[in-house]
């Protein structure tokens, strides 16, 4: 049996049964050596246990099937390697990618490890857990909604099941006690940016802005007159949770700029996120500080970043109507609980309880929110600050939204990949924290970033010749999120990425054609006449490197073949563009400064309306018969004059009752039912795939 203390799981034979011992230390060398042949091990990884002819039980609509395989545990994963078809070349790669595949989970992903046998009672297993059975299923449930389900029925497997569950628990212990070994152990490097295929050289390359020449790029292609790229904190001395790089005011110096850092909770002061092709300036910022006093001090530089040359600012308090992160977290527990298998909910109040969660009511706020922002963007040219207290959780989602609705290069593949580099990545979104990927801090954790890409899906579902990617590749970036092998999602800033990444040189370089192999000397590598990128840099590679984890054929499932690149605006609901008589009223009064929370504008009695870290309520002034948005405006189809500027490839969404839906693909996947993995692997399901798809847009 499985006996446990505090800090390990130990197993106590019967006495009938073969004793265990250890293997010495040069017989462990040796074991982790042919392993290692077996399973393509990545540098700092080593197998612990395995165990063979072990079937993967899949469930479908035909019924339960399994798949004949090795369960291997390493200390970074659990992995499962099917049989080599009758067909295959012996000798021959299992796979072209080896970071990950749907038969992997890391350890940090997985959320509960339960052991089942037919004549007792299931057992969630823990690090002081007491096994009194044999194992003959070993079922683990996965924190992105997986559910990983091994068979030991054969007797022979017994001992090997006793030895792969011990390991697994002990791994996935020492993982959540050990942090560094995500940072320290691991040294990948994906060398296919190198030399890319040219099937996928024509795909422009993904902006990481972490050089001003990304900034410079983008800014010029947004065509913003009147801003320059700023270094004020390339050494990260004005904030360390802000980028390098910021995009500022072309007429206010660094050292102007230097004097508004104080106003600003964590010093995140109001910068550039997207400019409207009608003049409209989208900025970011934290809430003001408490201590900050514009009577007092020179505000000269908080007035220029704030009005950005425009005669109007609106400043739009994000977390007014929107969850907080801690009602993200209880809402996505709750979605959690009634979406994996062993749900309790009878199935004729799981709509209820579904809509109980207040998942999709989140999601409905964001959509909706998003949309009035982009309609603000589109009414007329002015600057718009979204303010958040620490301006890092939600104001990343809202201005990724905004510019998905408005911009039609953020619904492209790498423009969609660039837009999360700028607005999450580098602008300091906590992803450590919020997703707790390494199990630290559980009070912290939110995945905000998680809701984001939900949102993004129902946009998707609403407008699917829209978007260049598919929901196959949504699924596969939500699945990433809880892979530490890459740098995206593993810290909380670029300040922390930078700093653990400085001064470390990969001692192993990966390739997927030629597998893992020295690095070449530290020089910039010529090929083809072009220049590429040199193998020094950064030891963890990025997401972006899709190349590391799936295979050509399913890459070319994330890209839509109903694609239309640009495109006019598509009015899908009752979200318009802003333009009625009441809101021109509102914005036609002598204050340069309006406020809009809760779906309403209020102009502002003084510039800068804020006293001891909030805005003053005491000075506000309604406008006359001042109603909510959707009060005020008729919607684009019903008023098509209403609105003088509606630029090309805006989306406007609905965001009302049941056109908000549950992403099934992605929640329900763990479901006894309908258990489907990431890439359709059938004729058949390809072909329900394509049904549903041409469904979709003959509406």
């Amino acid at each position: 049996m499985l006996s446990g203390s505090k800090n390990s799981l130990t197993i106590q034979q019967d006495a009938q049964g073969p004793p265990l011992r250890g293997p010495k230390s040069s017989d462990m060398n040796g074991q982790r050596n042919r392993n290692c042949q077996a399973f393509p091990c990545i540098p700092g990884e080593h197998v612990l246990e395995e165990a063979a002819r072990v079937r993967k039980i899949v469930r479908s609509r035909d019924g339960q099937g399994s798949i004949l395989g090795t369960l291997y545990c390493t200390n970074l994963r659990v992995a499962f390697v099917p049989e080599p078809a009758p067909g295959d070349t012996v000798g021959a790669p299992r796979c072209s990618t080896c970071l990950h595949s749907e038969h992997d989970v890391a350890l940090p992903c997985i959320g509960r490890l339960v052991a089942v046998n037919s004549f007792t009672k299931a057992k969630v297993l823990t690090a002081s857990s007491t096994l009194k059975f044999i194992p003959e299923e070993l079922v683990l449930y996965c924190r992105d909604f997986r559910v990983l389900r091994f068979g030991f029925r054969d007797s022979s497997l017994e001992y090997q099941a006793f030895q792969v569950t011990l390991a697994i628990v002990q791994a996935q212990e020492s993982s959540s006690r050990n942090a560094g070994m995500w940072y320290d152990g691991t040294a990948i490097r994906n060398m296919e940016n190198a030399w890319p295929s040219m099937e996928e050289s024509s795909s422009p390359p993904t902006l990481l802005f972490e050089s001003p020449c990304d900034w410079e790029k983008e800014l010029r292609r947004l065509g913003a007159a009147g801003w320059r790229v700023s270094p004020v904190n390339e050494r990260f001395d004005m904030a360390t949770s802000l980028p390098k790089y910021l995009w500022v005011p072309s007429r206010l110096l660094d050292n102007e700029l230097k004097r508004a850092f104080g106003h600003f909770n964590a010093r995140r002061i109001p910068r550039l996120c997207w400019h409207h092709p009608g003049g409209s300036d989208l900025l970011r910022a934290a809430g003001f500080h408490a201590d900050s006093d514009p009577e007092r001090e020179d505000v000269r530089s908080v007035e220029a970043l704030m009005l950005a040359g425009h005669a109007q600012c609106v400043i739009v308090e994000t977390a007014a109507d929107l969850p907080s992160p801690a009602e993200i977290q209880l809402s996505y527990l709750k979605l959690r609980a009634l979406c994996l298998p062993d749900s309790s909910v009878a199935d004729e109040k799981w709509l209820s309880a579904l809509e109980g969660t207040r998942w999709l009511d989140h999601i409905r706020a964001c959509v909706r929110k998003a949309s009035e922002v982009a309609a603000l963007l589109a009414e007329r040219s002015r600057s718009i600050i979204l303010q958040e207290s620490d301006d890092r959780d939600l104001n990343c989602l809202l201005a990724s939204l905004v510019q998905i609705l408005s911009d039609p290069h953020a619904r492209t593949q790498s423009g969609f990949q660039s837009l999360l580099q700028k607005e999450w990545v580098v602008a300091g979104h906590p992803f450590l924290q919020r997703l707790n990927l390494l199990r630290d801090n559980d009070r912290e954790e939110s995945p905000v970033f998680l809701l984001f890409l939900d949102c993004v899906w129902q946009l998707l579902q609403q407008f699917p010749a829209s978007f260049e990617f598919t929901e196959t590749y949504l699924v596969a970036l939500h699945d990433s999120s809880y892979i530490p092998f890459f740098s995206t999602f593993l810290f909380n800033c670029q300040w922390e990425r930078d700093r653990r990444n400085q001064h470390r040189a990969s001692n192993q370089i990966y390739a997927p054609v030629n597998g893992w192999r020295e690095p070449l000397p530290l020089e910039i590598l010529q090929k083809g006449g072009r220049l590429v990128k040199e193998t020094g840099g950064p030891y963890l590679p990025t997401i972006w490197d899709w190349a590391l984890r799936y295979t050509t054929q399913q890459r070319a499932q994330f890209r839509n073949p109903a694609y239309a690149r640009g495109g006019s605006s598509v009015p899908n609901g009752n979200s318009a563009p802003l333009g009625g008589d009441k809101l021109e009223a509102a914005l036609s009064g002598n204050g340069a400064v309006y406020l809009f929370v809760k779906g309403g504008l209020s102009p502002q009695t003084h510039l800068f309306p804020w006293k001891n870290g909030s805005l003053s309520r005491k000075g506000w002034r309604w406008a006359q018969s001042l109603e909510s948005l959707s009060e005020q405006d008729r919607s684009l189809r019903s008023k098509p004059s209403g609105c003088p500027l509606q630029p090309e490839g805006l989306l406007l969404p609905a965001s009302v009752g049941p056109l908000i839906q549950l992403w099934r693909r992605c929640y329900l996947r763990g479901s006894q039912e309908v258990q489907r993995g990431l890439f359709a692997s059938t004729l058949t399901e390809l072909a329900e795939e394509l049904d549903l798809l041409r469904e979709r847009l003959g509406h």
